[in-house]
């Protein structure tokens, strides 16, 4: 458990730092740990949610959230978390997903974030809510709040601004997990969600520290992009070990 717990902490602050929860990666060092697999999405998204709920306050009070176009994905995209959170799934067929995942993730964190006057929307912005349903579903399905990747389509069609962006990532993963978490528990039932309450809650603490120091780190502007770099880095090599065990 000390193990595991340094790893949350180092996650969430990691994931803090850039804007995102770091649901995938708690799922996969869960996995790894050898914890049951239809436990991992129910501690993934409460850290999720442990993380991304004080950004988002922060964003909304900034009032850097386009709450519109904000609202319109999210609104999509949370039914398909509850679905995917009510869905069942194989032990075998969910750590595939879940390792496709983090090596997806790794991917999306090495494309170029665009600067803040490069805000001409580009023609395709507009399909970006197609997206949403399916980031949704796989969401709810293996604990992850579906920012990570919203968010990178997002700078690629120049949707918006950097720091709208950010913020709409952070509103997303916020109420994916919870819809996602919904389904999570009305499919386990109270005794899954006793079993993660009774392992989760010393890492819940973990990441809720981890969080405000990464949080700390992104108002500070420590270089994004070397923490970016080391991150997928991190995140590559579980989701191989993931997929390779």
């Amino acid at each position: 458990m000390p193990l595991l717990l340094a790893a949350f902490l180092i996650t969430a602050l990691l994931y803090a730092s850039v804007g995102f929860g770091g649901g995938s990666t708690y799922s996969a060092l869960l996995a790894l740990s050898g914890v049951d697999y239809r436990v991992l999405p129910i501690i993934s998204l409460c850290c999720n949610l442990v993380v991304v709920l004080g950004g988002t306050i922060r964003f909304a009070r900034a009032g850097v959230i386009p709450w519109r176009p904000a609202a319109i994905l999210t609104a999509i995209a949370a039914p398909a978390a509850f679905l995917g959170g009510l869905t069942p799934v194989g032990e075998s067929a969910f750590m595939l997903l879940l390792g496709a995942s983090l090596v997806l993730t790794a991917s999306t964190m090495l494309l170029p974030v665009m600067g803040d006057d490069e805000v001409q929307s580009h023609p395709l912005a507009r399909f970006a809510p197609l997206a949403a349903a399916p980031l949704g579903y796989l969401a709810g399905l293996v604990g992850i709040g579906g920012g990570i990747f919203l968010a990178p389509l997002l700078h690629l069609t120049r949707w918006n601004n950097p720091r709208a962006i950010a913020a709409t990532a952070s509103l997303f993963i916020l109420v994916n997990s919870l819809f996602g978490l919904a389904g999570q528990v009305l499919k386990g039932g109270e005794g899954r969600l006793a079993a993660a309450f009774d392992f989760g809650l010393p890492l819940l603490v973990a990441v809720a520290v981890g969080g405000q120091i990464g949080s700390w780190i992104a108002v500070h502007k420590l270089p994004q992009k070397w923490i970016r770099w080391g991150t997928a880095a991190l995140v590559f090599w579980v989701g191989f070990r993931l997929l390779t065990a």
